[in-house]
């Protein structure tokens, strides 16, 4: 019986030939041509006019953070239903987050982001003002949860009432559209003011670690350039004019970029085909659901999540069964809210939240998945009776 794992890198096309080439060449570090070009592909794909590589989805979130203004004094709403690293950003800018619940798409929930922005702030001088801390809130961090589309309408017409600025972690996202309503066309991370992307090693589309930052402001980008590479502003003199960092994509990371880049709509076609089987087969089956993608979108169906409405076991005791018999899954994240850096943060509609962290398993979705373990998975589940 073969281990059936969750998430996986598939290395099927020109991986290990542009991997090649690059060390072949002796440029295998952060100076190299493949950084540029896999740059332009990626702004060229979500249709954006720069894309500013960066060594993690993490980093890009921070450079976000940073080219947006946010720091010590302000204030960030954020999903409390994410993963952590989403969230950190906003510390590392020396700002605090305000966290909200999630709606049934298991992003960011607008009417709550308006209940708070109406009933616990006010407007000053043209600024967001938390009622309890007298604090700015300067932005608000909308995550595209499981390549599904945040309420990107609804989000965008609160960010232009209360003056935020929309930062869009688009980490799980890449590949994910509108096909109708206002933003028709349009990929997740390229609506807000500033959007990221990552290519961590259990992404769709993959460089190990890395990740890509574009911005609807050509200036924010171009300053993400250079906060990312250490803020030379004379590189021969090695004169610095601001605090940078180390945030470098490399050229072997690039190469592997380029590569996976050129597969991305058959990965997602996968993708696609693979969760329709598990739809067929689960969803309305012995108490389960298969949580849907929304209508008006092109989702990249990341993530596959498998709700235990009214299961004969508990989510933890799933897990650990499937376990036993070689199937890797995973609960989805514990609350931000929850974690012990984050405890004394305000949270606010957790309600949905909490129900989903109880009740999601997240299912095996490799983009090599064959359809044959997925079947696997889908009768050991069903034996459960």
């Amino acid at each position: 019986m073969n281990f059936i794992p969750l998430s996986v890198p598939n290395f099927s096309g020109n991986e290990k030939k542009y991997a090649s080439d690059a060390v072949i060449s002796e440029w295998v570090s952060t100076g190299g041509s493949l950084i540029n070009g896999f740059e332009e592909k990626i702004a060229a794909y979500v249709g954006m006019p720069r894309a500013v590589a960066c060594n993690s989805g993490s980093s890009g979130l921070h450079l976000a953070m940073l080219v947006a203004g946010i720091h010590a004094g302000h204030e960030v709403i954020a999903p409390a239903l994410t993963f952590i690293a989403a969230v950190n950003p906003i510390r590392y800018a020396n700002a605090q987050p305000v966290f909200i619940g999630c709606d049934d798409s298991l992003c960011i929930d607008p009417a709550a982001v308006r209940d708070f922005c109406q009933n616990n702030c006010h407007m000053q001088d043209g600024k967001l003002i938390n009622n309890k801390t007298q604090k700015h809130v300067k932005a608000m961090t909308v995550v595209h949860v499981f390549g599904n589309m945040a309420d990107m309408e609804s989000l965008m017409d609160i960010a232009k009432e209360y003056h935020l600025v929309l930062i869009e972690d688009a980490t799980e996202a890449i590949g994910t559209y509108y096909e109708s309503g206002r933003y028709k066309g349009k990929m997740a991370g390229t609506i807000g003011d500033v959007g990221v992307y990552s290519f961590n090693g259990n992404k769709i589309l993959t460089t190990g670690s890395g990740g890509m930052l574009v911005s609807n402001h050509a200036d924010w980008a171009e300053h993400a350039k250079h906060l990312s590479t250490q803020a030379k502003s004379d590189e021969l003199q090695f004169m610095h004019d601001e605090i940078g960092y180390n945030y470098r994509l490399n050229n072997v990371q690039a190469a592997l970029g380029l590569a996976q880049l050129e597969q991305l709509e058959a990965f997602i076609a996968h993708k696609h085909k693979i969760y329709d089987q598990y739809k067929v087969a689960l969803d309305g089956k012995n108490g389960l659901r298969i949580l849907p993608f929304k209508d008006n979108i092109r989702s990249n169906k990341w993530f596959y999540s498998l709700y235990l409405d009214n299961f004969s076991m508990k989510r933890d005791e799933l897990i650990a069964y499937l376990n036993t018999q070689k199937i890797q899954t995973r609960p989805v994240w514990a609350l931000i809210n929850e974690q012990k850096p984050y405890a004394n943060n305000e949270a606010h509609h957790l309600q949905k939240a909490e129900q989903y962290r109880e009740k999601i398993v997240n299912l095996p979705c490799s983009t090599n998945l064959s359809p044959e373990d997925a079947q696997r998975v889908i009768d050991t589940i069903l034996s459960i009776g």
